[in-house]
């Protein structure tokens, strides 16, 4: 049970979504678009399956309730539930404007975690922007309006958006992904999502989708930031922190043709790669390899103590993601 894990993803053909993560990330599929790609999911809408070792075909959130808090690492195991859930986000056209409750409020009114996130975006089309928070201070009154008359969109700040671009979304923060966007979205297991606006979209039941504006007016942080792109210095064949936060930390690695080490003694957690561009070989201190491509994700249980990155000659571009 010590072995590094490749996952198989379940996929998402939500309204909006493109052809991208199938035709270009190699995702085996039927459908005729795919909006998401739950890269690591132990969530009841969608469940990782492990493809590679002794237990491949096994879902993944049945292999950690045999192996237990060992595999997950002290800081996961205080969660009831898998606490993260990694995705990848074809937007091909406009997302639902949208914002998702804090612990606090979700525990109490759905029953189940809130859902603090981020955004990495992975290739973004001329144009295509994401939007985070409002673009001015506005208070509850107004946001009641505004989404009454339609106008929400006037007074929610939009980015636009190229690769590499990072945001941090906290629980309560307004946010939207636009057409041409494609997004690693790392986020709390969580799905409690209140959409607020949907462009007046009907979906596959010829009706419009429902709103939550009611549970929206309760659970939007209010505060007004000047800037909500999270900022960082890209470095080659270095670890880039991007986030930490008490859900989870994000680093970028961005390797040439240079092998790199990443010593896990001290860290106690499970640790996930979930490459971007290139493609890497692991090998960790038990001696097992795996592979991983663009599109492709490695879960690392948290007995891992050190491994090895060898990137292709082409480079690789990994997020690596644990709780710390």
């Amino acid at each position: 049970m010590n072995e590094p894990m490749k996952l198989t993803a379940p996929l998402k053909d939500y309204l909006w979504g493109g052809t991208r993560l199938r035709d270009e990330y190699g995702k085996r599929t039927e459908l005729s678009k795919v909006a998401e790609s739950w890269e690591l999911a132990c969530h009841r809408d969608g469940k990782s399956v492990i493809a590679s070792g002794t237990a491949a075909g096994e879902t993944l959130e049945a292999w950690l309730t045999r192996a237990g808090a060992e595999a997950l690492g002290t800081r996961a195991a205080q969660f009831p539930y898998f606490p993260l859930l990694i995705k990848l986000i074809d937007a091909h056209d406009n997302l639902s404007v949208q914002v998702h409750p804090s612990d606090d409020y979700a525990l109490r009114v759905e029953g189940e975690y809130g859902k603090t996130e981020m955004w990495y975006v992975v290739q973004a089309a001329p144009g295509a922007a994401l939007y985070s928070g409002f673009s001015r201070p506005i208070d509850a009154d107004e946001f009641r309006r505004r989404v009454e008359e339609r106008t929400i969109m006037e007074v929610l700040k939009r980015y636009e958006v190229r690769p590499g671009d990072v945001f941090f979304l906290p629980a309560g923060r307004v946010h939207a992904i636009g057409a041409g966007g494609f997004v690693a979205e790392i986020q709390q297991t969580s799905d409690v999502t209140y959409r607020i606006y949907d462009y007046d979209r009907v979906g596959a039941d010829g009706r419009k989708r429902e709103l939550h504006v009611a549970e929206a007016l309760e659970a939007i942080d209010y505060t007004f930031y000047a800037d909500h792109r999270q900022p960082y210095t890209p470095r080659y064949d270095a670890v880039v922190k991007l986030i930490h936060c008490p859900y989870f930390t994000t680093h970028l690695l961005d390797l040439t043709t240079l092998p790199m080490t990443r010593d896990f003694a001290r860290l106690d957690s499970f640790v996930i790669y979930l490459c971007m561009a290139g493609g890497v070989r692991l090998t960790d201190d038990l001696g097992h390899v795996r592979t991983i491509r663009r599109g492709q994700t490695v879960l690392l249980p948290a007995t891992t103590r050190q491994v090895t990155l060898t990137p292709d000659s082409d480079g690789a571009k990994l997020l690596e993601t644990f709780i710390a």
